[in-house]
């Protein structure tokens, strides 16, 4: 019987192992996937928006060449925070399902049963694309991950989306000599998207470098095109593309904490639960991190997120 079981080695699921360490409980954190799986499916070269001293945890310093961390800044760190606090791992196990029974909650795994008194949430939300809901969504040349620009040089490729992610792969592609076209069902970019990369990406397309379709939604895609239709004209065209990506964001999995007894909004998707304690309807079962957040995805990150952890282990453990 374990005192608390953490789902999900991102980086609020390890801050709250870790807080939980510091008050004497040494808690089973269960992953699917790798050590911070999410971010090591981030774009290989991607920089982190907040500050490295905005995603520390554990009061760990987190040292980089810049202000900003990148992707590989960001696993070094984590991995080491891990080592340092010496946290228990089953990582590459698939959590099946968990439901209380009494005043234990039976987490079944791809691998074994465990049993806790204490559950924590900590699954984000990265691995559970937005979908389209068109044809061709499920084409092999269709991705909602974009990893690196060199296997793309010389094609054609359409982003679908108008954030940080899509924004960010079309410069780069650009930039690796790729026809980029971007499909935006909005007048404009999205608001929150990083001040230093809106200039950029409005010159390149002032220069006809970049080609983006504004007020556009995708209707289907085919192996060597995309079919639209401007929402202003209500008029349709085709796109050129050997490759697309959907980067129009991520959904939490909220199914497990529903099957669990927590109650979530069917709107929002966004779970009950205490704001203070972070305890959901179900005693003693925690959330941490994004999986908060429902829809918003964006309003939670791991600069809040982290403060999740602190909360949580003093619930638990009743020690500051």
């Amino acid at each position: 019987m374990e005192q608390v079981i953490i789902i999900g080695a991102g980086p609020c699921g390890l801050a709250v192992a870790i807080e939980l360490k510091k008050r004497g409980i040494d808690a089973l954190i269960l992953e699917k996937g790798s050590l911070t799986n999410s971010i090591r499916n981030y774009p290989r070269r991607m920089r982190f928006f907040s500050t490295a001293d905005n995603i520390e945890i554990g009061g760990l310093p987190f040292p980089t060449s810049n202000v900003k961390a990148d992707r590989t800044e960001a696993l070094q760190y984590y991995r080491k925070a891990a080592a340092y606090f010496n946290l228990r791992f089953k990582l590459f196990t698939e959590v099946i399902s968990y439901k209380k029974e009494g005043q234990e909650f039976i987490v079944k795994t791809s691998h074994a049963t465990y049993k806790s008194r204490h559950l924590i949430i900590a699954t984000g939300y990265f691995q559970q694309a937005r979908k389209l809901n068109i044809e061709g969504e499920i084409l092999p040349h269709v991705s909602s991950y974009y990893d690196e620009p060199y296997k793309y040089s010389f094609s054609k490729v359409a982003i679908i989306g108008g954030a940080n992610s899509a924004i960010e792969a079309a410069l780069e592609l650009y930039r690796h000599n790729v026809e980029v076209h971007m499909i935006v069902r909005k007048p404009e970019f999205k608001p929150t998207a990083k001040y230093w990369l809106v200039p950029d990406i409005k010159n390149r397309i002032k220069e006809g470098k970049i080609k983006v379709h504004f007020n556009t939604v995708v209707e289907k895609i085919e192996p060597n095109k995309v079919m639209v239709k401007n929402t202003k004209s209500n008029t349709g065209s085709s796109i050129p593309a050997d490759f697309v990506f959907s980067l129009i964001g991520y959904l939490p999995e909220t199914a497990p904490l529903t099957n669990a007894g927590v109650e979530v909004n069917p709107e929002t998707l966004v779970p009950k639960f205490d704001k203070n304690t972070f305890e959901t309807n179900v005693p003693k079962l925690y959330l941490c991190g994004t999986i908060i957040a429902g829809k918003k995805t964006e309003s939670v990150f791991i600069e809040n997120g982290r403060d999740h952890a602190v909360q949580i282990a003093q619930e638990i453990t009743g020690l500051k």
